[in-house]
């Protein structure tokens, strides 16, 4: 099971019909209407947006913030959960859905929100590893990058899946980053690989611990 980091914030960088679908996403959770967003989320496209944020927005609110703000039911934060949500997902004010429940008071949500750390990192540590692995992706598409206001990879969220892959798409790039966290067994690192639709993966594989970025194969 692969996961997506959707760091595309500009509406100018994808196709109409992306725009329509994902400004109905945020609609439907900036008005706390669950029952609609729900029913746009059971549409198996759409679904991969569980963590995006309104196109040229600000406050880079995906849905789950949005129930935090709103201090919606357990069962409504629950099922965002499951479908896929990072509870360790941060604003562009860099609030955690969490963050945002507690500052409003909405300690019935505290339990469903707190993200689970299933494997133990220092923060510095992880902080190192996510700065190499910015570098990297800059010095293969560093323009595309600045083009585009990217919002690269946060790799706090891969606590709550470390092993699974989670791809990393950049428009223009024909392609992106697929990244796999592992920890537990020795040194954390994270592992990388560049992908492209037209030829699937170039062999350009690398691992990135807090010390070095190691090419593969």
């Amino acid at each position: 099971m692969s996961f997506q980091w959707d760091g595309i914030t500009k509406s100018s960088s994808v196709a109409d019909w992306v725009i329509e679908r994902r400004t109905a996403l945020a609609d439907r959770a900036r008005a706390y209407d669950w029952p609609g967003l729900f029913e746009l989320l059971g549409q198996d496209t759409n679904v991969n947006w569980i963590n995006a944020a309104r196109l040229d927005g600000r406050s880079w609110y995906a849905p789950l913030h949005q129930a935090a703000h709103a201090g919606a039911p357990v069962e409504v934060a629950r099922r965002l959960v499951e479908l896929g949500a990072w509870r360790a997902l941060r604003t562009a004010g860099g609030e955690r859905p969490l963050d945002i429940a507690l500052r409003l008071g909405h300690d019935h949500l505290r339990e469903v929100l707190t993200p689970p750390r299933l494997v133990e990192v220092h923060d510095w540590e992880l902080e190192m590893i996510q700065e190499l692995f910015h570098g990297l992706i800059r010095s293969r598409a560093g323009r595309l990058v600045d083009r585009e206001a990217l919002r690269l990879p946060e790799l706090e969220v891969l606590l709550e899946t470390p092993g699974h892959g989670t791809v990393f798409t950049i428009p223009g790039f024909y392609g992106g980053f697929h990244f796999t966290l592992h920890a537990g067994d020795g040194p954390t690192r994270l592992t990388t690989e560049i992908w492209q639709r037209m030829g699937g993966s170039d062999g350009d594989q690398h691992e990135i611990t807090r010390d070095e970025i190691k090419a593969l194969g």
